[in-house]
């Protein structure tokens, strides 16, 4: 079989542990006998990331902001133990946030629907997009440990004039943190989020905790509003859809409620815990997609779940495993789709689409990993849980 022709490279960015293993055996079994595949590659796993000092992480971001798309395996951020388990000369920051910050805009994640799987909250019937700021917040803080003594947020301008304020005068020892955020990347996050809920045709929900925060989340709440009421307000209006602020706790609440069929715009942090509830609520972490769209049209598309490394320490033993793939393939599918749609590229197009369904009729069908066989319910179909290659195999039939 004549395998489709790519013409220009993706950005294809490696990681760690099972979702390593997986993304070999995507490459392996559903990508390379279709596609004579051309990319750039990047080895993003720790000990890689170790050995050149992360400078490999920052070198993805911009091969990235060259190529126009990248794909990415889900990688490992260390903690204490992690820095111990792999011998690490430090303790790195989330590769994530290295490559957010270097590209800018916003990750917008939304479930993976699936006729079979019904949702752990069963109205909703729609998707909730998870809009995610990409940039800043506890992601690119500033850390210490503290002790008896005075803490102090200090500022000091252009000019040299300086600004205090005490932060909290410890007693006994404790930790310390100062984050930022800028006018810039918040307002490049609010234009992304209106433009996509445009796009969509889905309301808009955005919140934060300004009662609390007031400086810092009423900076956010009040970006959203001036240009939603300067550049957006007719436009939501034409296209019957409307914009909303409520408090991140209140928003919560609502969603619960929701049919959902909706864009919610989260900060950095709270779009990280949400979409992962989200995601469980819907059936699985590994059924959501995940997108990083910059303001300049640049696409980084990833699984929005770790590396499972419960089910990486069976491999290492020899053991089978049924790790659920569907989300690193539909992070492959949708950076070939959009490669193809910037090089006007229909077959590879075309592929992508044709894997994407191949996978959903896998499941719908019966076959599928073991995540998803106690919550598959459909009539005249009995689950079978298949390893993840007889699963990605099963796919590959469907192709």
């Amino acid at each position: 079989m004549k395998k489709i022709k790519m013409i220009t490279p993706l950005v294809e960015m490696d990681g760690d542990e099972m979702t390593r293993v997986i993304w070999k055996l995507i490459k392996e079994i559903l990508i390379e006998p279709f596609v004579e595949l051309k990319t750039e590659y990047y080895d993003l796993g720790l000990k890689n990331r170790d050995l050149t000092d992360d400078k490999v992480t920052l070198d993805s971001a911009l091969a990235t902001l060259k190529y126009g798309v990248a794909v990415k395996c889900a990688t490992i951020t260390p903690n204490a133990q992690r820095m111990e388990e792999y011998s690490l000369k430090k303790m790195y920051k989330s590769p994530n946030g290295t490559i957010r910050a270097a590209l800018d805009g916003t990750v917008f994640r939304a479930p993976i629907l699936v006729d079979g799987i019904t949702p752990y909250i069963p109205t909703w019937t729609s998707p909730i997009v998870i809009a995610r700021h990409a940039y800043g917040d506890i992601y690119k803080a500033v850390d210490v440990k503290a002790g008896k003594g005075k803490a102090e947020l200090v500022y000091t301008d252009a000019n040299g004039n300086e600004k205090r304020e005490t932060v909290f005068d410890f007693g006994a020892d404790g930790v310390l943190m100062a984050m930022h955020n800028t006018d810039k990347s918040i307002e490049s996050f609010a234009r992304s989020c209106f433009n996509y809920a445009l796009d969509m045709k889905l309301p808009l929900w955005f919140s934060t905790k300004d009662t609390i925060s007031k400086v810092y989340d009423g900076n956010f709440k009040q970006i959203f509003q001036k240009l939603y009421d300067e550049e957006y307000k007719e436009k939501f209006a034409a296209a019957g859809i409307d914009y909303m602020y409520t408090l991140i706790d209140d928003a919560v609440a609502r969603i619960v409620r929701s049919s959902g069929g909706i864009v919610w715009a989260c900060k950095n942090y709270d779009g990280d815990v949400m979409s992962d509830m989200v995601a469980t609520a819907y059936g699985s972490l590994a059924m959501m997609t995940s997108v990083l769209v910059s303001p300049s049209g640049v696409y980084e598309y990833e699984a929005a779940h770790g590396t499972v490394t419960r089910h990486y320490y069976k491999f290492l033993k020899g053991e089978e495993t049924s790790t659920n793939p569907v989300a690193t393939i539909f992070a492959w599918t949708g950076a070939l789709k959009k490669r193809g749609e910037l090089d006007n590229n229909s077959p590879l197009i075309f592929f992508a689409k044709r894997l994407e369904k191949a996978t959903l009729d896998t499941i719908s069908c019966g076959e599928m990993t073991g995540d998803l066989v106690s919550m598959f319910k459909k009539d005249g179909v009995t689950p079978k849980k298949l390893s993840t290659k007889d699963f990605l195999l099963a796919i590959a039939k469907r192709i």
